[in-house]
């Protein structure tokens, strides 16, 4: 799996003969410089360039090009050497553009010799550097490890030689520059964008620092704890948040019919390439990105594009916020290398000398954490505009129940992409709020944590007002499910042993959509769990067998939603066993879990309900950041869903799945 790095992220290599590919967009000097354990460079013959391009363990190219090809063996490498800086510069005297500004983001892979990814790199942020560190291989307890530096360089490679201790490193950097231009410079194209098909496309004037960086980028393909899957037509990361909310190839099953089994696949799901997305609005000012565009994605309707944007400003955040914390990281660190190259001599270490280097060092950490927030708030800035136009764009699926659109709302009549349940945001800029989508038909059960051990803000509520909470929260995800299935194709069975959340049920009670009424006590926990656990069975067998047909009749293949209050209260062992079933078998037949509980309350099974917590998405009923994203694994802070105050958005959208059913005689 190839790592995709970003400033200051480290990666461990998995061997030691490596190629470090670098394609440009213009002609660059490749080159590489050794270091020793303080990242020294002890002399030219530890440099490699144009003009001494071999040295043992390393080889670069002899000429300025669009694309390189540097060979390392890293166990040839002299004992004394720890570290491996891939450095790039613009040639002088060339015509060509003078700072990596006016040039397309340079891009950097590690390989392996048979061209395996193993770290990828783009040096987006850079303006007026002419030189730039890319990428350090160091050695680190025994093992080699790849850093993504990106530090660039105005003055070009004489101020980047002289950064690494190389005495002489003005003439050094001259006799490269003639070396490169008495050599006839090749200019390789660069290689075809590496955008899968699909991915984001975004309508900007140049790179931008968010997915952040813009330049072509690898796909990513982990799978965190909060996000959603790809699909074919789909421009996602390859992977949902292992908390289960990624996008799923099933949809409400079909009315059963002779002619098939039943067909749970989404409808509308295309295994074509989607068309383009709409061209993009002209900018207010030459020079400057386009006015953010509801649908700025690929899709073949507005609401796959809407979703698949929502996903594109998700990722956008998740790797500006990355580059951001990786350069503060970065700046960190060089202040403390440099804090101890310098007091490493004891006569720093009396009268002013030791303080001018400890003010030096924090002067080059503050501008360095300066110039990554620059760039961080102007992300933020474009992700922010785009959201508050994307906003008001979004169907009800999608938009949060304060969205003026629910107040208009119409049953639909054929299942949406995706489902809105919460939204997240970074401590960064806690105002820019992303809509966490899920993808339908759900593809695991939803768990409202109702524990005081949950976060802690649960841990300072009272234990039955967070119940009341996470109840309330489990009701509006019912009713939104309700509110976006066509009439009759979702039914909403509850399970409420001791009746503690009658009070929360109201609304659902009161505007007669449940199946029946909640069940309560040992019997009614036994009734409702056998009659989903033989809907289960029994859809199984007919879509396994192709024989649809063969169904009861009386048996409601539609969607269900299982809602399970106060577990493991009123649940014997049968039941519990039931229950993990219809959690592991359920999705991918129509039955779905929503369980409000507190593990603690069930701690008495032991690692035997590991599997059922561990399968289900976990979420809160008050704000907390256990979610990780797919691409970086930042925490983000979850923030459920909740009705406006005063507001009665709740009831008239309960009303309307009431009136949409008795209109379809359902």
């Amino acid at each position: 799996m190839t790592a995709e790095l970003v400033r200051g992220q480290n990666h461990t290599l998995p061997q030691t003969r490596l190629e470090i590919r670098v394609s440009a967009g213009s002609p660059v000097v490749a080159g590489a410089t050794l270091g020793d354990e303080n990242g020294t460079v002890r002399g030219v013959e530890w440099i490699a360039h144009p003009g001494a391009h071999r040295l043992p363990g390393l080889e670069v190219s002899r000429q300025a090009a669009a694309g390189h090809r540097l060979a390392v063996d890293l166990e040839a490498l002299p004992d004394e050497v720890h570290r491996v800086t891939v450095l790039l510069a613009l040639p002088t005297g060339a015509g060509g553009p003078t700072r990596f500004g006016a040039t397309a983001a340079p891009f950097v892979a590690v390989t392996g010799l048979d061209g395996t990814e193993i770290a990828t790199f783009t040096l987006t942020g850079l303006d007026a550097e002419s030189a730039v560190s890319a990428l350090e291989l160091y050695r680190r307890q025994g093992a080699w490890k790849v850093r993504a530096v990106g530090q660039g360089y105005a003055a070009g490679l004489a101020e980047m030689l002289a950064d690494q201790g190389l005495a002489g490193a003005a003439e050094l950097a001259a006799s490269i520059q003639e070396a490169v231009a008495r050599s006839l410079a090749r200019s390789v194209a660069p290689p075809p964008p590496r955008t899968p098909e699909g991915d984001r496309v975004r309508h900007a004037s140049g790179p931008s620092d968010a997915h952040p960086p813009t330049a072509p980028q690898p796909q990513p393909t982990a799978h965190p704890s909060t996000a959603p899957q790809p699909t074919a037509s789909q421009p996602q990361p390859t992977a949902h948040p292992p908390t289960g909310t990624g996008p799923g190839t099933q949809t409400a099953p079909a009315a059963p019919t002779a002619a098939g089994p039943i067909n749970y696949a989404h409808p509308r799901r295309q295994h074509a390439a989607p068309p383009p997305p709409p061209p993009a609005a002209p900018s207010a000012e030459p020079g400057q990105a386009p006015q953010p565009v509801a649908g700025d994605a690929t899709g073949w309707s507005m609401d796959e594009r809407l979703y698949n944007q929502i996903w594109g400003m998700f990722e956008d955040l998740a790797r500006s916020a990355a580059a951001y914390r990786s350069a503060v990281d970065f700046a960190e660190s060089r202040m403390g290398q440099e804090l101890d190259r310098s007091l490493s001599d004891p006569r720093n270490r009396i009268g002013g000398t030791g303080d001018r280097a400890r003010e030096e060092a924090r002067a080059k950490r503050d501008e360095l954490i300066a110039r990554a927030r620059e760039v961080l708030d102007r992300d933020l800035a474009q992700l922010a505009a785009e959201a508050a136009v994307v906003e008001p764009a979004l169907p009800a699926a999608y938009a949060g129940w304060d969205n003026p659109v629910w107040h208009a709302h119409r049953i639909p009549m054929e299942l949406p992409m995706a489902l809105r349940i919460g939204d997240l945001h970074l401590p960064e800029r806690t105002d820019l709020r992303i809509p966490l989508l899920v993808r339908l038909p759900l593809e695991r059960g939803i768990w409202v944590d109702s524990g005081r051990t949950a976060s802690e803000a649960a841990a300072l509520m009272d234990t039955d007002r967070l119940r009341r909470l996470a109840m309330e929260t489990a009701v509006l995800h019912a009713a939104r499910l309700l509110a976006v299935y066509p009439p009759g194709e979702f039914s909403v069975h509850v399970i409420d042993p001791a009746g503690s959340a009658a009070g929360s049920l109201a609304p659902l009670v009161d505007a007669g959509v449940l199946a029946g009424p909640p069940a309560a006590g040992p019997g009614g926990v036994a009734s409702v769990l056998a009659h989903l656990t033989r809907r289960v069975d029994l859809v199984q067998m007919a879509v396994r067998a192709g024989a649809a047909d063969a169904l009861p009749p009386d048996l409601d293949t539609g969607e269900q939603l299982l809602v399970v209050n106060d577990f493991p209260h009123g649940f014997d062992d049968r039941a519990v066993t039931q229950l993990r079933y219809l959690a592991d078998e359920g999705p991918s037949v129509g039955v779905h879990l929503l369980m409000v509980a507190d593990r603690e309350d069930a701690s008495a099974y032991g690692p035997v309900l590991d599997p059922l917590w561990r399968s289900l998405l976990r979420i809160t009923p008050v704000a907390d950041n256990h979610l990780a994203d797919p691409w970086v694994g930042h925490a983000w802070t979850y923030e459920p869903p909740a009705t406006p105050p005063g507001s009665r958005v709740l009831e008239q959208v309960l009303a309307a799945v009431t009136a949409a059913r008795r209109a379809a005689g359902r």
